[in-house]
């Protein structure tokens, strides 16, 4: 068997970013008050959505490659992540709207939260947070209700190939009942992904893995205001 390379070296060049438990709610279309049991953020980032979820209590699991790394260097590397963010925010500033937001102070502060809350949770919960990455989890079959994976998946499709996702989405659904990814554009500039329709049939046919895409109630990329929600088929045995 070939040996996994360490896990902060996969993935490298992706931007290591903080997101609010309020945007995974719209991301995902999520109801708060009625989260399942056990869910697998993948790859969290600096998130907060563990936290809020755990609080909440929610079996919540975050896992991403960075998470190797020691505090210092993390933090850094979330720092460095909402820098250039921002910078990519404005270098295709027609891309984007703040309606959702209200204004961009407001984005700026909901993800400053965020990334502290993270680091308190990270700090008194370490074994929440699973340093690991897609296409390969270390998890058991079935071991969450649901997965969700936050601007990855079709996120830097410039970078991770059709076969890579297929590799990623068959994994998700091999440790979750039920995945769902947002966005499915490519950062900056909100094009099109173009092996989406057929990565899903793919999918379908090969896996038994059905999905849809469905609207949600948040846009920041104009544009991009639908996530992909799949089921695991006769990975788990229903069909």
């Amino acid at each position: 068997m070939d040996q996994m390379p360490e896990p902060s070296r996969l993935n490298e060049g992706i931007l290591v970013t903080s997101r609010s438990f309020e945007e995974y709610v719209a991301f995902f279309d999520l109801d708060p008050h009625h989260l399942p049991t056990r869910v697998l953020d993948c790859s969290a980032g600096a998130s907060s959505f563990v936290a809020e979820a755990h609080a909440r209590g929610i079996e919540a699991f975050a896992a991403d490659p960075a998470y190797d790394q020691n505090d210092l260097d993390f933090a850094k590397r979330a720092n460095s992540g909402m820098t250039g963010g921002n910078a990519m925010i404005d270098a295709n500033s027609k891309q984007f709207t703040f309606d959702w937001y209200g204004t961009s102070q407001r984005r700026a502060a909901m993800r400053e939260a965020a990334l502290r809350l993270f680091h308190e949770h990270r700090r008194s919960h370490p074994e929440r947070y699973i340093a690991a990455a897609l296409p390969r989890l270390p998890f058991a079959d079935t071991s969450f209700k649901l997965a969700l994976c936050s601007h990855l998946l079709f996120t830097w499709a410039t970078q991770l190939d059709e076969q890579w996702h297929l590799d990623a989405f068959i994994e998700l659904c091999r440790v979750a009942e039920e995945v769902r990814v947002f966005p499915l554009v490519l950062q900056g500039t909100g094009q099109q992904v173009e092996f989406l329709p057929r990565l899903r049939a793919r999918l379908r046919d090969g896996f038994g893995i059905s999905s849809q895409i469905v609207s949600v109630p948040y846009e920041f990329q104009v544009g991009a205001h639908h996530m992909l929600r799949l089921h695991s088929g006769r990975l788990h045995g229903s069909v």
